[in-house]
C-alpha cells in the first residue's frame, strides 16, 4: 500500500509541475505498477482500464479531425463576429456561444484550436486586447464540454463508470450548463466594460470580412455535418439501439472516413495519442490504488467524518473543483471515480440515489476546473495560443478572473444539485 501511494504521488509531482510529459509521466509510473506485479496486466486489462471511454475518444477525434479540415470552425468565428457587426462586447457574446456549442457537440480542445486563433485575429483587428476574448474562450469552451457526454473527457469517464447515457447528460447538466454560462457572460461584460470601446471603422473591417472564404472544401463540409448529425443522433437513442457511446463513434468515425476518401493514416496521425496515453496511464495507477485498499480506506475517512447525503455531495462537488483546478479534471476524476462508486458499496445505496453523487462530480470536474489555467486541456491549449499575442493568457492574470467566476459556478452548482436531487 506504501509503495502504490509513493509511485501514485510521485507521478503527479511529475504531472503537475510539467518536468516531464504528463503521458510519458502517466505512463513510467503505469509501468511501474506493472513491472512490480502489484497490478498484473492482464488483470488491469480487464477490471480496471476503460476501453469504452478510450474508443469514445478515438472516434470522436476522427469524426472533428476530418471536419476540421473543411473549414467549418473558421467559418462559425467569422460568422459570429459579422453577426455582432464589429461591436466587440456583442463579439464576446457570440463567440462565446459557438466556442460553447462546438465544445459540448464536439471536443473542446479542437474547438479552441481552431476559434481562438480567429478570435485574437478579430481583437487585433479592433485595435484592443484579446485577453477578454481568451478568458471567455476557456470558460465558454469548458462550461459547454461540461454539458454533454461528448464534450469532455472527464464526463465520457463518468458516463462509462456510471452506465449514463448522452440523453442522461442532456437533460440533467445542460440546463444547469447554460444558467451558468449567462451568468459567467454577463459577469464578464460587467468586468470588461471599459473595454469595448471600438472605433467605426475597425467596426467596419469586422464587417468587411468574407466567411465563406474560411471554407475549403464544401462537398466534405456537407459529408461530414450529415455523419455528424447521424451520430449526435445515434447518441440519444444508444440505450435502445443496445450500443455503447463508442460503438456509435467508432461506426460514424469509420462512416466519415469512407465517404470522404481521406489517407486514414493522414488522420490519425492527428488524433491526440498522447492524450489517450495519459489517461490509459492513469486508469492502471487508479486500479493499483483500488486493489490495495487505498481506495476503501479513503472513503471509509469520508464516512467517518459524514454519513448525511448533502454533505457526502457537496464534498463530493467541492472536492472534486479543489482537485481538478490543482491537479487537472482529467487526472482527478479518474481517481475519484472509485471513491464515489465505493461510497454507495458502503452505504449500500441503490442506482437511483448514487445518480447526485455522479453529477455532482461531473459539475465539480468540469466547471471546478475553470479555476485556474491547468484544470482543462482547453486551458492549456489557450495559454499556448496566446503566447504569441498581446496580452498572454497567464497563470496569474488569469486567476484573478478564473477563480471569481468559478466559485460563482460552483454556489450555482450546489444549489442545482439541492434543488433538484435532494430535496
Amino acid at each position: 500500500m506504501i509503495l502504490v501511494a509513493v509511485i501514485f504521488v510521485a507521478t503527479y509531482f511529475f504531472i503537475v509541475t510539467e518536468r516531464v510529459h504528463r503521458a510519458t509521466a502517466a505512463l513510467a509510473g503505469a509501468g511501474l505498477i506493472l513491472v512490480l506485479n502489484i497490478l498484473p496486466l492482464k488483470e488491469a486489462w480487464v477490471e480496471y482500464i476503460d476501453f469504452n471511454t478510450l474508443l469514445l475518444l478515438i472516434g470522436m477525434m476522427i469524426i472533428v479531425a476530418i471536419t476540421a479540415r473543411t473549414g467549418l470552425f473558421q467559418y462559425v468565428a467569422i460568422k459570429a463576429a459579422k453577426l455582432a457587426r464589429g461591436r466587440a462586447w456583442l463579439i464576446l457574446i457570440t463567440l462565446s456561444i459557438a466556442t460553447a456549442v462546438l465544445s459540448a457537440l464536439l471536443d473542446n480542445v479542437t474547438t479552441v484550436l481552431l476559434i481562438i486563433p480567429m478570435a485574437i485575429l478579430i481583437a487585433d483587428t479592433l485595435g484592443k486586447s484579446p485577453f477578454p476574448f481568451l478568458i471567455a474562450g476557456v470558460l465558454s469552451a469548458n462550461i459547454g464540454g461540461t454539458a454533454t457526454l461528448i464534450g469532455d473527457p472527464p464526463n465520457m469517464l463518468i458516463g462509462s463508470a456510471a452506465h449514463l447515457s448522452f440523453l442522461d447528460f442532456i437533460i440533467n447538466l445542460t440546463p444547469i450548463c447554460i444558467i451558468i454560462f449567462i451568468v459567467t457572460l454577463l459577469l464578464l461584460l460587467l468586468f470588461f466594460h471599459r473595454h469595448f470601446r471600438v472605433r467605426p471603422e475597425m467596426e467596419r473591417k469586422i464587417a468587411a470580412f468574407k466567411e465563406r472564404e474560411a471554407i475549403r472544401d464544401p462537398l466534405l463540409m456537407r459529408k461530414s455535418l450529415i455523419v455528424l448529425g447521424l451520430t449526435l443522433a445515434a447518441f440519444t437513442i444508444h440505450h435502445r439501439l443496445n450500443l455503447p457511446p463508442s460503438t456509435i463513434a467508432l461506426g460514424g468515425a469509420a462512416l466519415l472516413l469512407f465517404v470522404s476518401r481521406i489517407n486514414p493514416e493522414e488522420i490519425f496521425k492527428e488524433i491526440e495519442w498522447p492524450t489517450l496515453f495519459f489517461i490509459f496511464g492513469l486508469f492502471i495507477l487508479v486500479g493499483s490504488l483500488e486493489k490495495v485498499g487505498i481506495i476503501e480506506h479513503l472513503t471509509r475517512l469520508i464516512l467517518r467524518f459524514t454519513q448525511n447525503p448533502v454533505a457526502i455531495i457537496l464534498i463530493i462537488l467541492w472536492g472534486a473543483a479543489f482537485a481538478s483546478s490543482i491537479l487537472s479534471a482529467p487526472c482527478s476524476v479518474v481517481a475519484i471515480i472509485p471513491i464515489v462508486r465505493h461510497i454507495g458499496i458502503q452505504l449500500n445505496l441503490p442506482p437511483s440515489q448514487m445518480i447526485p453523487l455522479w453529477w455532482a462530480l461531473a459539475l465539480g470536474v468540469g466547471v471546478g476546473a475553470n479555476g485556474t489555467l491547468i484544470g482543462h486541456l482547453a486551458s492549456m491549449v489557450i495559454a499556448g495560443i496566446s503566447e504569441k499575442s498581446r496580452t498572454p493568457l497567464t497563470f496569474r492574470n488569469y486567476l484573478k478572473i478564473g477563480l471569481p467566476l468559478t466559485l460563482v459556478s460552483l454556489f450555482m452548482a450546489s444549489l442545482y444539485i439541492y434543488f433538484r436531487y435532494l430535496v
